[in-house]
């Protein structure tokens, strides 16, 4: 679909980055699916003829961008607005649109894929034939796109100012692809256009919002009156080496492919060998002679094999088992694991044998501040909690455009990410804790961290504690 997205943004009259950025997306989404079709699928040549061959997976591309979603956006990640007003609107709004399971489950996409991205959509907006609006929002939506579905239209110094999102749905039947585009007007303020295609056998034909349902009210386009985007763009912190001049992110395990492939490889040989390697019996057929009408063995269970008649092996029942090597294989896919985990940002010791129990564990041990997992982690931290704070500011900014609730946009935003993988929870409470009693850190901002409050929330919590204790006090002094 994507070569039909390319020809509708050029009858639009807009370009957008190499159609072989989407091909090599198309790559990872097949690696991240688990099955490579020109990788997994082979034939293997018996002397007779070629017999078609399918090669098993570990599924490990899935593995790893589970295990970075996990790290960066799990339940203990936070965002906090300072002031009352600002944080309930937030909240409210995340509440709606599903946002902390949306957001773990498009982060792993965005190492996948190599980015995804968060749109803002305004609900029940009504608007003139010029595209003013004439009733404002009802309703604030997030949109989530994976990066197949990101095509930039403008961008400098890697930051895309202008962009088109395309998602594909269902409707009474019919599969639609919904295009939205956010450019420039003149005077720098944002315009969005809006357009529904039908998909019919790889064709897209245009066809009116109001035939779609679901999209009657969305106008097809308007002004939005706003100089910042209503989309924030999410992508892991690595350089992309594919494409120098593509503003778009690659995949975290884009230069792992040769990785990957060692451990199916190795994976597959394990597999086959246990396969090959399964215990059989020889039966000579008088092994499956009737007595009282019962056979000695089942003829149709696979553990046997019935030997011809001239067979010359004098037992009429063998066992036959092959040796499975056990230790090379495991020794040679440990190497491969640490290959890929350092690939891939983690380091040697991500994925481990436990050659006791003989399972794969992956390691949640509290991780060294000097060690290469620490540091890659704390690099996609910068640019996403960059992404999170500009995506608060949008939902303020919007809140008082379209819902003119007043908030303060220039409040003080801060992204709290689980460092408990870095430093135990309890060892890191009983610290600040001593830090409180030797006057090291304030009452206020031990209250702010642990109780997950803003700083003037905390201040005022603290403030009718001690008024009350002084109440208290004062009680007893007089009842004494």
């Amino acid at each position: 679909m994507t070569s039909q997205i390319f020809e509708k943004l050029k009858e639009l009259g807009y370009s957008t980055v190499s159609e072989d950025h989407y091909r090599d997306i198309d790559i990872w989404r097949q690696w991240y699916a688990g099955h490579v079709s020109s990788f997994h699928d082979y034939r293997v040549f018996n002397g007779v003829r070629h017999v078609p061959c399918h090669k098993v997976t570990a599924g490990l591309a899935k593995q790893i961008c589970e295990d970075w979603a996990d790290r960066l956006m799990n339940e203990k990640v936070s965002v906090t607005l300072e002031g009352e007003k600002e944080q309930a609107f937030f909240d409210e709004v995340c509440r709606q649109n599903r946002f902390q399971q949306m957001m773990n489950r498009y982060q792993e996409l965005s190492f996948a894929l190599g980015g995804s991205a968060c749109v803002a959509r305004l609900g029940g907006v009504t608007v003139d034939e010029k595209g003013r609006v004439l009733k404002k929002a009802q309703r604030l939506y997030l949109d989530f796109v994976a990066a197949e579905g990101i095509f930039p239209l403008s961008w400098e110094n890697g930051t895309i100012t202008e962009c088109g999102f395309v998602t594909e749905f269902s409707r009474d039947g019919g599969t639609y692809c919904y295009l939205q585009l956010h450019t420039k007007d003149g005077y720098g303020a944002y315009v969005i256009q809006n357009h529904i295609y039908r998909k019919e056998n790889e064709y897209l034909t245009k066809v009116s919002l109001e035939e779609v349902p679901g999209f009657e009210l969305i106008p097809d386009f308007f002004f939005t009156g706003s100089a910042e985007p209503l989309f924030v763009l999410f992508r892991p912190n690595i350089a992309n080496n594919q494409d120098l001049n593509c503003p778009l992110g690659i995949s975290v395990f884009a230069n792992a492919i040769d990785q990957l492939k060692t451990c199916d490889n190795i994976y597959d040989s394990f597999n086959t060998e246990f396969s090959l390697g399964r215990k059989r019996i020889m039966v000579k057929p008088e092994g499956l002679k009737s007595r009282d009408g019962e056979p000695y063995f089942d003829p149709n269970d696979l553990i046997f094999y019935l030997l011809p008649e001239d067979a010359q092996n004098e037992s009429t029942v063998q066992e036959m088992k092959a040796t499975i090597r056990m230790e090379e294989h495991l020794t040679g896919m440990e190497m491969a694991l640490s290959m890929l985990a350092i690939k891939c940002g983690f380091g040697p010791g991500h994925w481990e044998f436990d050659r006791r129990r003989r399972t794969l564990t992956t390691a949640t041990e509290v991780i060294s501040t000097n060690s290469a997992e620490f540091r890659t982690l704390k690099k996609h931290e910068i640019v996403l909690e960059e992404a999170l704070t500009e995506l608060a500011r949008t939902v303020l900014r919007l809140g008082n455009i379209w819902f003119g609730l007043r908030l303060k946009e220039d409040v003080e935003i801060s992204v709290d990410f689980d460092d408990s993988i870095v430093e135990d929870e309890g060892t890191k409470f009983e610290r600040d804790l001593k830090m409180l009693d030797k006057g090291i850190l304030a009452p206020e901002e031990f209250r702010a961290v642990w109780m997950n409050e803003d700083a003037e929330t905390a201040k005022k919590a603290i403030a009718a504690i001690r008024s009350g204790q002084d109440r208290e006090g004062e009680k007893e002094k007089n009842d004494g």
